[in-house]
């Protein structure tokens, strides 16, 4: 049968490769036969991964030296950790949402890419109306180096901010990002799309179950499906958007929410995506506190 997907002996960078939707994309890629780089801040073990590679996506020095570890050559990155802002202050879930694939893809993949090579980057439906928003995010576009983008973010938000709003915020700027790098890295044939998830049965379930106000309320925004999706299915068209198959995609952002979206737009489901989610406000102690109070017991945990 005819290799499709035409992962054998690629080198593939998976970040947040430990748990939940890495997990399920390592594991996919091993059985097409990729080189797989694993990075995550936790230890995994999965047998036949070239390398384990253990980074802190929020600190710069960190993520340097992972990379002096991985070849020269990289033919897919899978940027697909991810923190939700339940349990983490505004800057690291900002940091690791956003910035980290940044510095990632300027510092080395623009380097180590070539022609036929793609990246493939996990936001999030929660990142959608980023068009009608992008004022609010275009301060962190605009500024280059890890320093400038840091510089931008202590200026958004206080030490002591919680990290929900920074999820958002996050996400809308990732889909900018990537339509943007469609279009530079297009000229060299690299390939730079995104994969929007809905509501996912990962690690992070409880925390997003408590910020959306339980189980129920999560599932509401599964589309047709009325259940979470499992890590493997968002895991499958991750793999298939970084493959040989959709050679001729780029800059697409594609949801995988079972019609979710589509009936948002359609009428048949109340639109709690279209608001501003950057407003100074957030920041107000009134904010703050009542935050806290509805994460409490998340925060207890950890």
């Amino acid at each position: 049968m005819k290799d499709y997907f035409d992962y054998k002996d690629k080198v593939c960078v998976v970040t947040g490769a430990a748990s939940g939707i890495g997990y399920a994309t390592v594991r996919q890629l091993l059985e097409l036969g990729a080189l797989v780089y694993a990075i995550d801040k936790n230890a995994i073990s999965i047998p036949g991964v070239q390398k384990f590679i253990k980074a802190d996506l929020s600190n710069k020095l960190s993520i340097d030296a992972a990379f002096t570890i991985i070849p020269e050559h990289i033919d897919c990155f899978f940027g697909v950790a991810g923190l939700s802002g339940a349990v983490t202050n505004y800057y690291t879930t900002f940091t690791v949402n956003y910035i980290a694939n940044v510095y990632i893809t300027e510092t080395y993949l623009s380097k180590r890419m070539d022609n036929g090579s793609s990246i493939c980057y996990v936001t999030s439906t929660g990142g959608l109306y980023w068009e009608k928003y992008n004022k609010e995010y275009m301060k962190f576009i605009n500024a280059h180096t890890w320093d400038e983008m840091t510089a931008v973010l202590h200026n958004q938000a206080r030490h002591d901010t919680l990290g929900i709003m920074a999820y958002p915020l996050s996400k809308r700027a990732m889909n900018y990002y990537t339509s943007k790098k469609a279009i530079e890295l297009g000229q060299r044939g690299i390939r730079v799309n995104a994969v929007l998830p809905g509501s996912t049965d990962t690690g992070m379930k409880h925390e997003f179950e408590v910020e959306a106000g339980g189980e129920r309320e999560l599932i509401k925004h599964t589309g047709q499906a009325n259940r979470l999706a499992t890590p493997e299915e968002i895991a499958e068209p991750i793999i298939f958007i970084n493959s040989r198959m959709a050679r001729f995609i780029s800059g697409e952002l594609l949801i995988v929410d079972y019609a979710a979206t589509s009936m948002v737009k359609l009428g048949y489901q109340k639109d709690e995506m279209d608001r501003k989610v950057a407003s100074k406000f957030f920041n107000s102690d009134m904010v703050q506190n009542k935050l806290r109070e509805k994460l409490k017991g998340l925060n207890e945990e950890n």
